[in-house]
């Protein structure tokens, strides 16, 4: 058969994709390799993703300030300002030791010593320093008189409870000594006069109190 002009007509018609299946085969051909060798890894997509978002991050910042773009700038500076005056007004925070740290420095100094350093603080108005040398001293010297072993590492709270076995009738004293101690060592909290002398006098009692030994009968001596 033919048509108009003598040119042959199919007797079938025309093959058609359907609109699916060619789109399933557009994705197939384009998902070779081939085609990908010069794409960007993945961290580098992920890095421009990044950026995008701090970009349209500060875009929509500078839209809602006054000033815009450089009204945003100067809001920063001034946070930045702000944080780094409080660092330096406060210090870099300390964490605090579950149970308080050790009692002791590095250096070891006798319990005469120590309580010849509290002293100093005092007269000088240094309630902290001073709290911290005259529990020093008192640990110290229930070690000079045996009454404690020397321990490395030893807490205050961990002094004190020992203590309070030769030492009962000064039990709840020597707990809120350690207590105070470890509030102006470790909880960031000031000591004054008050907190001093109440320690001092503890510690003066504690150095006239005979200890309860027990021997392995459990009797007192």
């Amino acid at each position: 058969m033919t048509g108009p002009g003598g040119l042959p007509i199919s007797e079938t018609p025309p093959v058609t994709t359907p609109r699916e299946a060619a789109r399933e085969a557009a994705e197939r051909e384009l998902s070779k390799p081939i085609y990908h060798e010069n794409d960007p890894n993945l961290f580098t997509r992920l890095l421009r993703k990044f950026f995008d978002w701090i970009d349209d991050l500060f875009g929509s910042a500078a839209g809602a300030t006054p000033g815009g773009t450089l009204g945003l700038v100067v809001i920063v500076l001034l946070v930045a300002v702000a944080v780094a005056l409080l660092w330096w007004r406060l210090g870099t925070p300390e964490r605090s030791p579950a149970g308080g740290g050790a009692l002791f420095g590095e250096r070891d100094r006798t319990a005469a010593e120590h309580r010849a350093a509290a002293e100093a603080h005092a007269a000088a108005g240094r309630w902290t320093e001073a709290v911290q040398d005259r529990m020093r001293a008192l640990v110290r010297s229930l070690e000079e008189r045996t009454l404690l072993d020397p321990r490395p590492g030893r807490t205050a709270d961990e002094a004190a409870a020992e203590a309070a076995t030769a030492l009962p009738g000064h039990a709840e004293g020597l707990r809120a000594a350690a207590r105070a101690f470890d509030d102006v060592t470790y909880g960031g909290r000031t000591a004054d006069r008050a907190v001093y002398e109440r320690l001092r006098d503890l510690d003066t009692a504690v150095e006239r109190t005979r200890p309860v030994l027990t021997g392995p009968t459990g009797a007192s001596a």
